[in-house]
């Protein structure tokens, strides 16, 4: 018989992926030295990462299908190529002192990888822990949020010592070691394979799964309501927690008057919570449901935003934003499991390259709004309102997708039991 990999190494091995394609989040830590190095206004440079965020929510969506097709190992590897290429060629770009190549690069190449690589790992995790499905893809994403707590300091140290065009040089090199080495184990899960014990538990009743609610092709995904469902609930989520974070430096020094320092430490601490928020609300998914999940995400986003402009005392104003970081995270960490429960996993990665498409629509709405707010009325609290509104639509589409589950649940249960 065919020895088969340990699922928990398969884990492991989706997180190397993650950790490294993640470090997009610290791209903030070029900002300043490519600003001061060659004069490029901070739009000019910020445009970088949003081009990178764009191309991942677009090669997620194009890049679905090679991934059901060739398998995660042939996806990881690509991903490792895109990625790899566009961080090294970044150097290229500032040994360059084009502009127009570093869009190129780490923006169109390195979101390329950033896509593929985001989930590839991903929806083969689903497939290898059908009893912790929620857990297990927490467990990669959660790798992605905690990326640049790991990577800041190492590109602070690096860009200081050997500066902007090494560093690129030496972390590409980082990253496709590690990226190879992740993507060569990735496997799918052999046809009809369980966890040990798991069917015997399931048989025997001392452990219930309920079964997927359907089996679809992403093509029969996309034309039922759910889908749209699932991706105005990620886009809302993600556009009102990307703006915080885009703005959450000189909100806490205007809001509750904190100093450059510590909005600083602020800002990293709340990247733990965003890495945390990704496993913990995973997790919960597991045993209350998808569903009742990002109803609590909006339950208790709402009136934290109405309340945020208000807050003047440090404490709540940390509580509170730690909060929206954990359920930033959750949002995406949650997603896959979801689209497993409701669509099943014949075509996951498919169907979430094209659910991403609500993060790349996201992570050019959400800042660019909350920038527009600033500049037109001098402070961000307008904006915060405006999400909180966002949240009520966010709020009432959740239920609208409980009702529908719930009802899809009880066709599913009166046709088994038809059946049997």
């Amino acid at each position: 018989m065919e020895k088969v990999k340990n699922r928990w190494l398969i884990a492991l091995a989706a997180v190397g992926i993650h950790i490294s394609i993640g470090s997009v989040y610290a791209w903030s830590n070029f900002t300043t030295p490519l600003i001061e190095q060659f004069g490029w206004s901070s739009s000019q440079v910020q445009l970088t990462f949003s081009i990178a965020i764009l191309f991942l929510g677009l090669s997620a969506a194009f890049m679905g299908h090679f991934v059901e097709k060739h398998g995660p190992r042939k996806a990881g590897l690509v991903s490792t190529i895109f990625f790899a290429i566009g961080i090294a060629g970044s150097g290229f770009a500032v040994s360059m002192s084009s502009l127009p190549l570093l869009y190129l690069f780490y923006g169109v190449l390195g979101g390329v990888g950033l896509g593929v690589g985001y989930i590839a790992p991903v929806s083969t995790l689903v497939k290898w822990f059908p009893d912790r499905r929620g857990l297990a893809t927490g467990l990669a994403i959660m790798g992605f949020g905690f990326a640049a707590a790991i990577a800041s300091p190492i590109m602070n140290s690096l860009i200081s010592s050997v500066g902007i065009a090494q560093t690129f040089y030496i972390l590409g090199g980082s990253y496709f070691i590690i990226m190879i080495l992740s993507s060569l184990y990735l496997e799918k899960p052999p046809e009809g394979w369980a966890p040990e014990g798991f069917k015997e538990k399931v048989q025997s009743g001392a452990k219930k799964v309920r079964e997927d609610l359907s089996q679809l092709t992403a093509n029969e995904a996309i034309k039922t309501k759910r889908f749209y469902f699932l991706w105005i609930m990620l886009f809302i989520n993600v556009t009102c927690g990307i703006a915080i974070i885009s703005a959450m430096k000189p909100l806490a020094e205007e809001s509750i008057g904190l100093s450059t320092g510590e909005a600083a430490t602020l800002v990293g601490a709340l990247g733990i919570a965003n890495g945390i928020g990704r496993l913990a609300w995973a997790s919960i998914s597991d045993y209350i449901g998808r569903v009742n999940t990002y109803i609590t995400f909006f339950v208790l986003q709402i009136p934290i935003f109405f309340l945020l402009p208000t807050i003047t005392s440090q404490v709540i104003f940390s509580i509170f934003v730690v909060i929206v970081y954990t359920c930033y995270g959750g949002g995406f960490a949650s997603i896959p499991a979801f689209i497993g429960d409701v669509f099943g996993t014949k075509q996951l990665g498919a169907i979430h390259g094209y659910i991403l498409t609500a993060w790349a629509a996201a992570g050019l709405v959400g800042p660019l709004f909350a920038a527009w707010i600033k500049d037109t009325t001098g402070s961000y609290s307008g904006s915060l309102s405006f999400f909180g509104g966002l949240f009520v639509v966010a709020l009432i589409v959740s239920i609208f997708t409980a009702i529908d589950v719930k009802k899809l649940r009880a066709e599913k249960d009166k046709t088994v039991k038809h059946a049997s």
